[in-house]
């Protein structure tokens, strides 16, 4: 089973217009919500591949109601904790005129004290327990920057195989856990090692760097042009293939 945490989950409002023209009132001709949130994302295409998974993360609002409801829709289980303040609303516009996807992002919620400890005792005592846990995304504003570092160590205490996909100090705090694997895209391997990766060259030498931190497989992504991924004994260069970008989200 793969469980996922997700400490900043989002309703996501995709609108789309056939042209959007600044200053202007623009008028949608479709509108959608959808679950949000990287690891309720992973959740989303783990069901939808027949595995067993499960999501954990914090919920609360009226957004947060429609987002338990949309993931019981999809038959995505989920054991969240509720926070007295709403999850945030992301705002995607699709302009169809030129094929281009504009992603407005709130900062989410301020996660107090004790929900951040009704959550964390969670993980610590995950029942049934998982083969992995997956953590990944943004933190809202009350939790700390270690976050991922103390949940890793508490997932790896139960035996429990460890992903961590994010950026800023929330990645470079959570890799002193050593979780089982990462997945930085270019960027965010580049400011987590303080260099540009400007080549392929540079992100092998960038892989075989973060290999040497502890991580036991490292996969930087670069979008369209795939991943090179690697552990001790090899490395991969994956990839991508060529389709017609729906969506980047």
């Amino acid at each position: 089973m793969i469980a996922t945490v997700t400490l900043n989950p989002s309703l996501d409002k995709t609108v789309t217009v056939e042209r959007l023209v600044l200053e202007e009132a623009n008028r949608w001709t479709s509108m959608r919500r959808d679950p949000g949130g990287k690891g309720i994302n992973v959740s989303r295409v783990v069901h939808e591949l027949r595995g067993k998974t499960i999501a954990y993360g914090f919920v609360g609002g009226i957004d947060g109601d429609i987002l338990k409801q949309l993931l019981q829709q999809q038959g995505v289980p989920f054991d969240f904790t509720t926070i007295k303040g709403d999850i945030r609303s992301n705002l995607i516009i699709t302009n169809l005129s030129n094929n281009s996807q504009t992603r407005i992002d709130a900062p989410g919620p301020t996660i107090s004290k004790s929900e951040l400890g009704s959550l964390t005792g969670k993980i610590t005592y995950l029942e049934p327990k998982p083969d992995y846990l997956v953590l990944a995304g943004s933190v809202p504003p009350g939790v700390p920057d270690d976050i991922y570092k103390k949940l890793i160590e508490a997932a790896k205490k139960q035996g429990i195989r460890t992903v961590l996909d994010s950026d800023e100090e929330w990645l470079k705090e959570g890799i002193k856990a050593k979780p089982t694997l990462i997945k930085p895209n270019v960027y965010e391997a580049g400011v987590l090692l303080g260099t540009k990766l400007q080549d392929e060259a540079a992100i092998v030498k960038a892989v075989k760097k973060l290999l040497a931190k502890g991580i036991e497989i490292v996969a930087i992504s670069r979008g369209r042009e795939g991943l090179i991924i690697a552990d001790a004994n090899k490395m991969l260069k994956v990839i991508a293939p060529r389709v017609q970008v729906r969506s980047t989200v």
